[in-house]
């Protein structure tokens, strides 16, 4: 044989060896305690001998041992290089990487999930917003149509500070401003007189119907032509799912998905007036029967533990209790949407749960 053909024979042997040391290696567990010892014989084919600890055990036990799945640090195992196949692919007992980071990914609760165990929420549908990025930190339910109660009155005051009316006109409430699609409580009367920016205030801070009915009732355009401009402004902002067919919001074919309530807040936030009027704690009002004192409708507000924006509750029958909020926890503004809370409480619990995790998550 002439030396160059040894030549490529030892390297091919030679390369054989390491290739199998190397499959050995990554098949053995990383606390084996490995000795290579490497030998030389006349015909030029290496072998080697790889040893744990101190014993020279046969192949057969070794064999076994690399098949059983014992961590015992007193194990030994002696590995005949020769004895294993030249092209076998590497041996690993947890099986490959990407299966490996597979399995353990399946195991993991997605954030999602996480969320939603973590706050447990009372209402049907939920959605948690970034109000800067747009980014949906939360979401149960956020394509789903649902009646949306008096939420609907953000739009009524978008409509109406978009009209630019005097907003220091007298207005007298009438009895019409008092029905509706369904019967609800008041503290107002027939025959009080407000002003404009009072209607407003009373409809956004404390949800009254009747001020909101007799904010349509004396649009310059007649009370139609309000509702028409209500579906209009919900389209302009970008509201896919939307209806609106009166201003108080009794009327339970008023609805939206809470990705759309999302966008109304989003652009009832940019009104000054809206924001002013909605995080109103409480205000005192005059009228012929002597002072009124309102308060929001919204327990957060009212207790001021949180930095909110915009605030405005709603509840009906058909939609359960419904809230949507602007709020900034650890300077991160975001949006908040609830619907079809069980009650007032749950709801109040919801977005509390809510603003915890926001200032956790932050």
């Amino acid at each position: 044989m002439n030396t160059s053909l040894q030549k490529t024979q030892v390297s091919r042997s030679h390369h054989l060896l390491v290739a199998s040391i190397l499959s050995w290696l990554i098949s053995t567990p990383a606390t084996a305690n490995l000795q290579i010892i490497q030998n030389n014989h006349s015909s030029q084919k290496a072998s080697a001998h790889i040893g744990v600890a101190n014993d020279a055990s046969n192949t057969n036990r070794a064999s076994r041992i690399m098949h059983n799945d014992s961590d015992d640090e007193d194990q030994d195992l002696t590995v005949d290089i020769r004895s294993l196949p030249k092209n076998a692919a590497p041996t690993n007992r947890a099986g490959s990487l990407p299966s490996l980071i597979d399995s353990v990914r399946g195991q993991l609760p997605s954030s999602e999930s996480q969320a939603e165990s973590l706050l447990s929420l009372n209402a049907s549908a939920a959605l948690v917003m970034d109000s800067v990025t747009g980014e949906v930190l939360y979401g149960k339910n956020i394509d789903t149509t649902r009646p949306i109660a008096s939420i609907s009155k953000l739009m009524t005051a978008m409509v109406t500070l978009d009209a630019r009316l005097p907003m220091d006109e007298k207005i007298t409430l009438q009895p019409e401003d008092f029905m509706g699609p369904k019967k609800a409580r008041s503290s107002l009367r027939p025959f009080e007189v407000y002003n404009r920016a009072e209607l407003l205030l009373l409809a956004l801070m404390h949800s009254e119907n009747p001020a909101a009915a007799a904010l349509a009732r004396t649009y310059d355009k007649g009370r139609t032509q309000f509702i028409t401009n209500m579906n209009s402004k919900a389209k302009s902002i970008g509201m896919k799912t939307a209806f609106f067919g009166d201003p108080t919001g009794l009327d339970s074919r008023n609805s939206a998905s809470p990705r759309d309530l999302a966008k109304m807040v989003k652009a009832a936030y940019e009104y000054e007036v809206i924001r002013r009027f909605t995080t109103t704690a409480s205000h005192d009002f005059y009228n012929d029967r002597g002072l009124l004192h309102s308060v929001n409708t919204n327990a957060l507000v009212r207790d001021g533990k949180w930095d909110i924006g915009l605030s405005k509750t709603g509840n009906i029958n058909e939609a359960g209790h419904c809230v949507v909020m602007e709020a900034s926890v650890n300077k991160r503004p975001t949006v908040i949407v609830l619907m079809d809370a069980d009650s007032s409480q749950r709801r109040t619990g919801d977005a509390n749960r809510i603003l915890s995790w926001l200032g956790n998550l932050i």
